[in-house]
């Protein structure tokens, strides 16, 4: 019998080729160093599913699943852990050794730990609600007022106030909660000489609270004019990823469990979904944010199938996050976009127009395709020749995804009286239009949505881990990942190499298949996006743009302590470190490819 279940495992996947496990389910085509085949996880016709023989793990660059040997078993056939292990024992003529305590016990830990954080936060809520009525947040009590937010609904949604920066840690660390546990929350932040200060100082508290009913992070909005963020989020902790939650979920789960939900209305921030709360509109969400996510939109599908998108009023002249809008679609999600006044949010229609104006806005709201549209139209002059033919042209491209013949009719229609064309000529051009090629394989790499700082990360993980030679001497331990799928991913790194290799495949033993992030850094590994000249120059910038954005982190939170200090020689050592902090990021440059 082997030693323990760590060695069993690895022999297990040894004896397992998974070429030829794989093989034996679906067909494989060898295409350089890799196999392809069509995703056998969800439907295609362009071969997009790697099967990496050296590093052996799979990979879809479509749908993003990936995993070992192991992994392809088990969503293959539809059964857990335990029973895949057992048919691939069996294929390899294996006796499978007992399972040891040792799993039970790190979840029993981990389950614990994460116990802990969330009772620090609810603590940390109590705290910030007993500010805002305990005589000292006028200032707080003012802008609620000032925003049309009575008490009980701010009392509803838990809202808070932070009156200063040290208040929250000395509470927190009287309760009983140590130093590390208030840094993890993510509620506090721990300045370089050690200190706790308040993440959100100084802020009206907005509590984060996700469908169990569990705050696990807050946002804060500063109360008078300043150089910082409006806004603000407590960073990404090991119980709080923005990607995968909404905004007032908790509200409207037990909106639909008190009598059901027709719709949601999603909004971008806080303060759009409590003022439209407090309007009557109870079926309301924030996505924190116009980029939407895969688990956003499978969050929203859980409650209804019709979604209201109530953006800003400039969100029609924003085409990447119109496109954004299609991952609600492609989850089944029916969406329809309401148009609102130029310039103004649902905050602002309710403060002028009222409920019964928002209603109207609803009322007006326009399936996707409609309002793409409705944006382009947005755009032109359409009294003016050229602007006319740019309208045609950009409304014709939007009319060819419509999903009907009939779709399609009703919507040359309407473009044709908008532009004062004829029906017959715009039938023409759109028969004329060049057929869209299919997607040569296998797909390339799509980042659209990552942000710069993310993407950064993500290529320099992925260099890595897959142990490129110019990614050889980088220190991954020098990294900040507060995402904690990057930072699960880094660490994999950091042990690897401390035993001599970093294994690619070994990484599903400690991350979910279904990862997203680690999805988007495997995507890297595809063609020639991590070898050459070329992306050795890349890692350089991406590195460069990582260092850039921790002396940014450091300028920020030396700022927050400046204005915490209460000595004039602190905040005379303060000034100094802000000096040294901005002369080192102007020194950083980079190539400009991000």
């Amino acid at each position: 019998m082997m030693e323990n279940f760590a060695e069993f495992l690895r022999v297990l996947k040894e004896k397992n080729d998974i070429v030829e496990v794989i093989g034996s389910y679906i067909k494989l085509e060898r295409r350089g160093y890799n196999y392809w085949a069509c995703c056998p996880f969800h439907h295609e016709k362009t071969p997009s599913f790697s099967v990496n023989a050296a590093d052996k793990y799979y990979h879809c660059f479509g749908c993003g699943v990936s995993g070992d040997v192991i992994g392809f078993v088990k969503e293959y056939e539809n059964v857990d852990f335990t029973q895949a292990v057992q048919i691939l024992a069996a294929r390899a003529k294996l006796d499978v050794p007992a399972f040891d305590n040792r799993l039970a016990e790190e979840t029993a830990q981990k389950k614990k730990k994460k116990d802990r954080l969330l009772s620090l936060m609810k603590d940390a809520a109590r705290f910030y609600l007993n500010n805002l009525y305990g005589g000292r947040a006028e200032a707080h009590l003012a802008y609620l007022a000032k925003r049309g937010i009575s008490p009980s609904t701010a009392r509803r949604f838990g809202l808070g106030a932070s009156l200063d920066y040290s208040g929250l840690p000395a509470y927190l660390l009287a309760q009983g909660y140590t130093k590390e546990e208030c840094a993890d929350s993510g509620a506090c932040n721990l300045t370089e000489e050690g200190r706790l200060i308040d993440a959100e100082g100084e802020r009206l508290i907005i509590p984060i609270i996700n469908h169990m009913d569990e705050v696990v992070a807050f946002g804060g909005r500063v109360l008078k004019p300043t150089d910082r963020a409006k806004y603000k989020n407590t960073r990404e902790t090991s119980i709080f990823n923005k990607s995968k939650n909404l905004y007032n979920v908790n509200l409207v789960k037990k909106e639909k469990r008190a009598g059901g939900i027709p719709n949601l209305i999603m909004v971008e921030g806080y303060m759009d979904a409590i003022s439209l709360y407090e309007a009557g509109f109870h079926n309301v969400v924030a996505s924190m944010g116009t980029s939407l996510t895969k688990e956003q939109a499978r969050l929203c599908r859980r409650y209804s199938e019709n979604v209201f998108i109530s953006y800003d009023g400039d969100f029609a002249g924003q085409k990447a996050n119109l496109r954004g809008l299609d991952i609600l679609k492609q989850e089944g999600v029916k969406v329809r976009v309401v148009p609102m006044p130029e310039g103004l949010d649902p905050d602002d229609v309710i403060k002028q127009r009222g409920a019964e104006g928002y209603r109207a806005c609803l009322d007006a709201a326009m399936p996707l395709i409609d309002f793409r549209i409705h944006a382009a139209r947005q755009k032109y002059d359409l009294s003016k020749t050229e602007d006319r033919r740019d309208f045609v042209k950009e409304a014709l491209s939007v009319v060819r995804e419509a999903e009907s013949a009939t779709e399609r009719e009703e919507l040359l229609k309407r473009i044709a009286a908008m532009a004062n064309v004829s029906y017959t000529a715009l039938s023409r051009d759109m028969e004329a239009l060049p057929r869209e090629k299919e997607p040569a394989p296998p797909p390339t790499v799509r980042e659209e949505n990552a942000d710069r700082d993310r993407k950064a990360l993500r290529f320099v993980l992925a260099a890595c881990l897959f142990s490129k030679p110019y990614a050889a001497d980088f220190d991954v331990g020098s990294l900040d990942c507060a995402d904690p799928e990057l930072a699960t991913i880094a660490g994999f790194i950091v042990r690897g190499r401390r035993a001599g290799r970093v294994r690619p495949s070994a990484i599903f033993d400690e991350m979910p298949a279904d990862s997203a992030e680690l999805s988007a850094v495997l995507n890297l590994d595809f063609g020639e996006n991590l070898d050459g000249e070329q992306a050795e120059r890349y890692f350089r910038d991406c590195v460069a743009t990582l260092e850039r954005k921790s002396y940014t982190e450091k300028i920020e939170r030396a700022r927050q302590q400046l204005a915490a200090a209460d000595s004039a020689e602190a905040k005379r050592e303060l000034l100094s470190r802000i000096d040294d902090y901005t002369k080192k990021l102007k020194s950083i440059s980079i190539g400009g490819r991000i």
